[in-house]
């Protein structure tokens, strides 16, 4: 596939479409950030988590290397509107996420596309989320029950935000938003 035609306008332009919308979201989860380590920060992986979609669905839609990257880095633009001060964190989530995203993809060549590959993406991510904020929010200090169920919904929440992505992706797909090839 030559390099052109994995970033047309039109590939572009859909990358911006789902950074700008997954960028929304990802800006309403840096707001309640602050509050749910403060409450609840056990379930900060399932917030955090929200910041897989950019990528996911960029790679369901368009199935061509990068897409992931340049949506990841348009969504976390967007996020930083929401919070200027994270706009960094926004941005490492995001080359992070997308990295390991787009990593995944170009071990198959771009050339597998089941949904085991966008899983595996996930969990890598639920892995790493796990252990940074658990040094953040200094999982030592917590009850055991509350470190498991802290440690599980840190992975499992990349997972199922990724399942989200892939339902976003599938219904873009059907409606006709992927370019033709």
């Amino acid at each position: 596939m030559p390099p052109a035609a994995s970033l047309s306008t039109r590939t572009l332009l859909v990358c911006a479409a789902i950074g700008v919308a997954t960028g929304i979201l990802g800006g309403i989860a840096g707001v309640v950030t602050l509050g749910v380590l403060a409450v609840t920060p056990y379930l900060y992986g399932l917030v955090l988590g929200v910041h897989v979609l950019p990528g996911i669905i960029a790679q369901e839609v368009l199935r061509r290397p990068l897409v992931a990257l340049i949506t990841h880095v348009i969504a976390a633009l967007i996020s930083s509107a929401f919070n200027p001060a994270w706009a960094m964190r926004f941005i490492g989530t995001a080359l992070l996420f997308g990295a390991i995203q787009e990593g995944v993809a170009a071990l198959t060549r771009y050339r597998a596309w089941g949904r085991w590959r966008f899983f595996v993406s996930a969990v890598i991510i639920g892995a790493i989320v796990a252990v940074v904020v658990g040094f953040v929010v200094d999982l030592g200090r917590f009850d055991l029950w509350v470190q498991v169920v802290y440690l599980t919904i840190s992975v499992l929440g990349p997972v199922a935000w990724t399942a989200v992505g892939i339902a976003v992706g599938n219904a873009l797909r059907r409606a006709g938003i992927a370019p033709k090839r």
